[in-house]
């Protein structure tokens, strides 16, 4: 029996729509493992490790396998649905909220992430295509330090 869950807000049905959309007009089918996936992602702004995302997708779904949510995020990757992050010590994470390429502060104690907005980005984008003489496909800043938790219990 699956528990009826109450809706997402506004902007997170936004993306789930998106990632729906995607989904259909590149053929692939809706599934309900799937869509749980994207529900996930979207509502998620912890930036989800794979294990994550299938530890919550099991708790309605328990049949589903790991390689399920494998296949899905990368499904979801090469639309350009979701932004992998990968890190030596805490490995890919997920952002699906915001699947663009933007700046994140990573905490070096817990590996929080969070998405500040920084002005600017595209534009030190610009300038390292002009000066490097690249042309910039995407880009991924990352600036590492201790969340205002962890400065806390320091």
């Amino acid at each position: 029996m699956t528990r009826r869950q109450p809706a997402p807000p506004e902007s997170s049905q936004r993306r789930i729509e998106e990632m729906t959309e995607a989904l259909q007009q590149a053929g692939q089918r809706i599934t309900p493992q799937r869509l749980a996936v994207l529900k996930i992602l979207a509502q998620n702004s912890e930036h989800p490790s794979v294990e994550v995302i299938y530890e919550q997708v099991v708790r309605e779904f328990p049949t589903t396998s790991l390689a399920t949510v494998y296949k899905t995020l990368t499904l979801l990757k090469s639309l350009n649905q979701v932004l992998e992050l990968g890190f030596a010590h805490w490995g890919s994470r997920y952002d699906g909220k915001t699947p663009h390429p933007h700046p994140h502060a990573v905490c070096l104690r817990c590996g929080a992430i969070a998405d500040p907005e920084v002005p600017n980005v595209e534009e030190m984008a610009q300038e390292m295509a002009r000066r490097s003489g690249y042309r910039i496909d995407r880009h991924q800043l990352d600036f590492f330090g201790l969340c205002p938790d962890c400065r806390k219990k320091a």
